[in-house]
This record gives structure tokens, C-alpha cells and sequence, in this order.
């Protein structure tokens, strides 16, 4: 499994949040554990593959925010196991 993890400028608010979120899942149908923190001016997601960085980019900018950076790592699931 691999975490994308997006660097956004321009978001302000939780709505600015939930319209990112809605762009990633609009573009990557399989991304799972979306989140954006308009603080930290981030947002992240895991999926099986990597995702297609120029279409995520293209949806994002389609709602407005800019997409700063992508970066991509692998994404160990985290067992609370004895």
C-alpha cells in the first residue's frame, strides 16, 4: 500500500477540507483514509497503487486550491496485536 501525502495552498476552512477530500476521491476512486488539515495546509490518503499524479493535481486545481507538492511513501497498516 502506498500514503500520498499532498502539500495545498489555499485552504482555509473544514469546508475547504471537504472539497479537497471530494477532488481526491473524485480522482483516485480507490483512495482510502482521505484526510486534509487546512492548518498544516495538507492532505493524505492511502491507496494500492500510486496514484496518477497529474490527474490528481488537474482535480484539485479544478476546485481551486493549488497543489504545492506530492510525495508518495509505503503505508504499513498498524496491528494493536499482543
Amino acid at each position: 500500500m502506498i500514503k500520498t501525502t499532498l502539500k495545498i495552498d489555499g485552504m482555509m476552512c473544514g469546508m475547504c477540507e471537504a472539497h479537497v477530500n471530494d477532488a481526491i476521491r473524485k480522482a483516485v476512486p480507490d483512495a482510502a483514509k482521505v484526510k486534509s488539515s487546512h492548518t498544516k495546509g495538507e492532505s493524505s490518503f492511502v491507496t494500492d497503487a500510486a496514484p496518477d499524479e497529474a490527474a490528481l493535481k488537474a482535480a484539485i486545481d479544478e476546485t481551486g486550491y493549488t497543489v504545492l507538492s506530492v510525495s508518495t511513501e509505503p503505508y504499513k497498516k498498524r496491528f494493536f496485536g499482543f
